[in-house]
């Protein structure tokens, strides 16, 4: 049995590689893009590994706003930074700026960025369907040549392959950005309930009397 899986493995290796090799020069930019796509994409993804903050329920963020004594973490250091020493509705707001272009302005970048190399890999591979077709007509116009039926398969082979390639490599993806995009906005939306939140809260002690 395991002679046969490692047989089994070997010919899916051998397979591959020489689908690879029929694809011609342009498999290897496109490998270089699906590597840059992907560390992109799962760097972006797992971003969110590290803060948890935004999937807190609505109950609890009121509460902690409320009496910040009972959060904790991460969520605790952003309700300490943007209540401590404020006094106006404005620094409340300038506050909760700095921790939006904090959390979400590199992720931002990386998005682009992402939809960048993305759009980048159909095309790529659109290329290799046009000096592949190119391959096919000059192979046809070679009448004379006893492989001209190998140099056209071997022309549209490479034209298919690279398109197939670049799509393989972009729709997944664009299935990793969609989730990025939607965590990013759940952030976004977090952050933007807290602030509203607080600027209520400053709003009502400015409202109180001063008793001192």
């Amino acid at each position: 049995m395991e002679g046969a899986a490692y047989s089994g493995s070997q010919g899916f290796i051998a397979d591959t590689v020489a689908l690879w090799v029929s694809g011609g020069w342009l498999m290897i930019p496109l490998a270089v893009i699906a590597c840059s796509i992907y560390w992109t994409a799962f760097s972006a993804y797992f971003y969110f590994t590290g803060h948890k903050f935004y999937r807190v329920p609505k109950e609890h963020l009121v509460k902690w706003v409320l009496n910040p004594i009972l959060a904790s973490g991460e969520i605790r250091d952003i309700i300490d930074y943007t209540q401590s020493d404020v006094r106006t509705p404005d620094e409340v707001r300038s506050r909760f700026g700095e921790i939006l272009n904090a959390y979400l302005a590199r992720l931002d970048r990386q998005r682009a960025y992402l939809y960048v190399l993305i759009g980048t890999a159909p095309l790529m591979g659109l290329l290799g369907t046009v000096t592949g077709m190119l391959s096919t007509f000059q192979s046809m116009s070679a009448g004379g040549r006893t492989d001209t039926i190998d140099l056209i398969a071997g022309g549209i082979s490479e034209a298919l392959i690279t398109t197939q390639t670049g799509l393989v490599i972009a729709i997944p993806a664009y299935i990793i950005a969609y989730l990025v995009l939607k965590r990013r906005n759940e952030m976004e939306a977090c952050l933007i309930s807290m602030e509203t939140m607080t600027v209520q809260l400053v709003e009502k002690r400015q409202k109180q009397p001063d008793i001192s």
